[in-house]
């Protein structure tokens, strides 16, 4: 019997002890490719395991004729065409709901503590000002989290340890997210807009869905306080990019952080300007 054929599209951190358990059942390819590359060699393989560098869309998996599975080392799914792969009786295999694992793993939270920090004390703009040998004490004084509002759109998994961070800083912690009934007696859940007008830093930890896209656009931005801050790890999409330049440049905000883009590689918005 012929052995299965595994794609590994984007092997960068896969242990090798994960890797030996893959070679166990299959054969494996650690090939990071381009698209191009992908559409011209997925006919070969029964599964391709991916993470977000890879849309894995109807035509690639029209191209995967033996195409049985998509992996993804990722909770959020809207990198995968879910309806294409129903139909085409491909099967997505994600981490989404493996909760008992994902409870150990801190890497995102604890990027979001490292961005809001990084907004509240002028880290990036200070660290190239030393680099350029002209170190101004007074422009990067930043702002002290303590005492001030640390508002969380998504109360699950992250956003619950995001919120704990939030609280170790003596910072007041509030919670939108009407999936959840029930928060910490030290966090007060309120609505989406009570949290925009109280908070001094806003950060998003909600999935992409169709109820969920443009979650923050103009409106919502419009109510967040003067000087105040935002923050996404979460996905792309989920803010209203157009409108969030707009509330950079004219305010309120005083600065945002966004681990991720709408269209990242699309080249709309230059965000190094």
């Amino acid at each position: 019997m012929e052995r299965l054929k595994i794609l590994n599209a984007e092997p960068d951190g896969y242990s090798h002890e994960a890797l030996a358990i893959l070679r166990g059942i299959a054969d494996v390819d650690l090939r990071p490719v381009t698209r191009a590359e992908l559409l011209g060699i997925i006919a070969a393989y029964d599964a391709v395991i991916v993470r977000l560098a890879h849309r894995v869309d109807d035509e690639i998996m029209k191209k995967g004729t033996r195409l049985r599975a998509v992996v993804t080392a990722t909770t959020g799914l809207n990198h995968i065409d879910l309806e294409a792969a129903e139909r085409r009786g491909i099967a997505v295999l994600s981490l989404r709901g493996e909760t008992r694992f994902l409870d150990s793993v801190t890497s995102t939270a604890e990027h979001t503590w490292g961005l809001i920090l990084a907004l509240a004390r002028n880290i990036p703009r200070a660290h190239a000002s030393v680099l350029a040998r002209q170190w101004d004490r007074d422009r990067f004084r930043g702002v002290e989290l303590s005492g001030r509002t640390l508002g969380i759109i998504g109360y699950g998994r992250l956003g619950r340890i995001v919120a704990e961070y939030g609280l170790a800083f003596r910072m007041r912690v509030l919670a939108a997210d009407p999936g959840v009934e029930r928060v910490p007696e030290a966090v007060c859940k309120v609505s989406l807009e009570d949290l925009l007008q109280q908070s001094d830093v806003v950060s998003i930890h909600v999935p992409w869905s169709e109820s969920t896209a443009g979650l923050i656009a103009g409106r919502e931005l419009a109510m967040m306080k003067p000087g105040s801050y935002l923050v996404n790890t979460s996905r792309g999409g989920i803010i209203d990019e157009d409108a969030l330049l707009r509330a950079l440049e004219t305010g309120p905000l005083a600065g945002a952080a966004l681990d991720v883009l709408q269209d990242e590689h699309s080249g709309r918005h230059d965000w190094m300007q």
